[in-house]
């Protein structure tokens, strides 16, 4: 991972410096999710956050595209052998790392992140999402927020089916959810005034 990591770990950051990691697919369930991650964006650039997302289309570009008109630095982050057949970036991304595998790019997305804000997408969301969480109860509780009624379907499976819970060693406190526009910017403005990494 040599020269590819380009800064510490979140919690080493000052809180001027606040990065947030987008997942979402490229297929939007709905214009209603397009248009809540454009306003999740916005939200985001407005309370000093950067964004780092995957840089392709969909949702992606929806949170871009609202981060942007903000002003916000916008970083791509990518597989190194399938940027190509992926295809370019959206128009929104400001800068961009091109990392050799999924590992290295979880990796790199998580130990930045000072808050994960994920929405419905398709596999690699999931699997995003879901090295999320088990980032967060087992190295650091860095905030999740899921957005959008595809998202909180999601999470309600995972209650209902005890695919997630909570226990006394793996509390759950960092995980958060947002039906709207209004009540991302609620949980922003509470997250204002927690530690970095609490929830």
């Amino acid at each position: 991972m040599s020269g590819l990591h380009l800064a510490g770990p979140a919690t080493s950051r000052a809180r001027e410096d606040l990065t947030a990691v987008f997942f979402g697919g490229v297929r939007p369930a709905s214009t209603n999710e397009e248009t809540l991650a454009e306003e999740i964006g916005q939200a985001l650039a407005q309370a000093g956050y950067q964004l780092l997302h995957g840089g392709y289309n969909g949702l992606m570009e929806a949170a871009a595209r609202g981060a942007s008109s903000q002003g916000a630095e916008i970083t791509a982050v990518t597989l190194i052998d399938k940027h190509d057949t992926w295809g370019a970036f959206n128009p929104y991304a400001t800068a961009s790392v091109h990392l050799p595998d999924l590992g290295t790019r979880l990796n790199h997305y998580l130990a930045h992140a000072d808050l994960v804000v994920a929405m419905g997408g398709g596999i690699g969301t999931l699997h995003e999402l879901t090295a999320a969480v088990y980032y967060a109860t087992t190295v650091r509780p860095v905030p999740i927020c899921l957005a959008g009624p595809t998202a909180l379907r999601l999470l309600a499976f995972l209650r209902e089916e005890k695919w997630l819970y909570e226990t006394p060693t793996r509390p759950l406190g960092f995980l958060s959810t947002a039906e709207s526009a209004d009540a991302f910017r609620s949980r922003l403005t509470a997250l204002r005034t927690a530690p970095i990494g609490g929830a």
